[in-house]
């Protein structure tokens, strides 16, 4: 498969893992480093470019995904559709469009731009700060995920209430409820008033 600059390896001459790097940014969103991922997250945490997807069904259902248990940050809570970081000069759009096929294998029919949020959110389980400029995305979805096991444990799709009654029952991500909020004009605005969104 070719690749990009986006997602060439960058081979240690040790032979480790190639280290992911994020886009640092300012207030204001401009871009004014990058850091390695694991190291943008330790406390207190360095401002970070991230997207965050909120996909949906013909019937205005919202895919929801369960954060696989191997994964560093956050296992084994719900989340958003997808949510992940561009790689540095990659931008928002195409970085959730990749991730939400990589974790999900699925494509959106319809994909479109939702503001963005600054928030700061501390994970007092795993001592990780979520210190993020976030890119929201709305959109539709047709057929069913077939997540990647090493991202996503399950998935579902929820109306708003099914949501309600999830969320007072399991965890989700620290993130999550701040990301919807910032996103629900946008989400209004897709699946019509009828959604109760």
């Amino acid at each position: 498969m070719p690749t990009s600059p986006a997602t060439a390896p960058n081979t240690a001459s040790n032979g480790a893992p190639p280290a992911i790097l994020l886009e640092l940014v300012d207030e204001d969103g401009n871009t004014i480093g990058t850091a390695e991922k694991l190291s943008a997250h330790q406390a207190p945490g360095r401002l970070h470019r991230a997207f965050s997807v909120f996909l949906f069904d013909e019937r205005g259902r919202l895919l929801i995904q369960r954060r696989a248990l191997g994964k560093y940050h956050s296992p084994g809570v719900w989340s958003n559709t997808c949510c992940g970081h561009p790689y540095p000069g990659e931008s928002p759009f195409a970085a959730a469009a990749r991730r939400t096929h990589e974790e999900l294998r699925i494509s959106p029919s319809l994909l479109a731009e939702a503001g963005t949020v600054r928030y700061n959110h501390p994970d007092p389980d795993s001592g990780l700060v979520e210190q993020e400029y976030n890119h929201l995305f709305v959109g539709m979805v047709g057929g069913a995920p077939r997540p990647d096991p090493e991202e996503v444990g399950e998935t579902a799709f929820v109306t708003p209430g099914e949501l309600a009654e999830r969320h007072a029952s399991a965890p989700f991500s620290a993130w999550f409820m701040t990301v919807l909020d910032a996103a629900r004009p946008a989400v209004r605005e897709l699946t019509g008033p009828a959604g109760g969104w």
